[in-house]
Parts: structure tokens; sequence; C-alpha cells
């Protein structure tokens, strides 16, 4: 994965499916609902990782406030806190 190597995905799919390996049969199928987005995550170097990090910390100022804020204070949570 670190290798960018996308384009053998479907060989590796391919020796899954052929194992007695259920459990990872069950990821294969997972993975081939979308393959096309499977692939490209495994062959382009761009991340959503820095989005994805920002999307947790938000999430978490959200639960901390749960209950005792309203929008306008998660809002100025939100900016605020480095």
């Amino acid at each position: 994965m670190r290798d960018l190597r996308g384009d053998q995905l479907p060989a590796w799919m391919e020796r899954v499916l052929a194992d007695d390996l259920p459990a990872l049969h069950s990821l294969v199928n997972g993975l081939s609902r979308d393959i096309d987005a499977v692939m490209a995550g495994l062959s382009t170097p761009w991340s959503s990782g820095q989005v994805e990090g920002q999307v947790t910390r938000t999430k978490l100022l959200k639960r901390q406030g749960y209950g005792r804020a309203n929008l306008d204070f998660l809002r100025k949570r939100v900016l605020l806190t480095p």
C-alpha cells in the first residue's frame, strides 16, 4: 500500500478468494463494491488525512459540549481551539 500499487489489487483479490479464508472473503466482497475508489486510493499520492483529522477534532468538541451548549458556543469553540 505504501508503494502505490493499486494495479495489483485485482490479482490479490483473486488469490484471496481462491484461499479458504472466510474473514478475508468478506473484506474482498466489501472492496469489490467500490473497486474504482479503492484502486484510486491505493494508486494516487493524495490523502484526506488532514481533513479527517479536522472532522475528528470537531466531533470531539461537539461531544464535550453535548447537552450544555448551543450552536453559537460550538462555533466559537471550533474556531478558537487549536
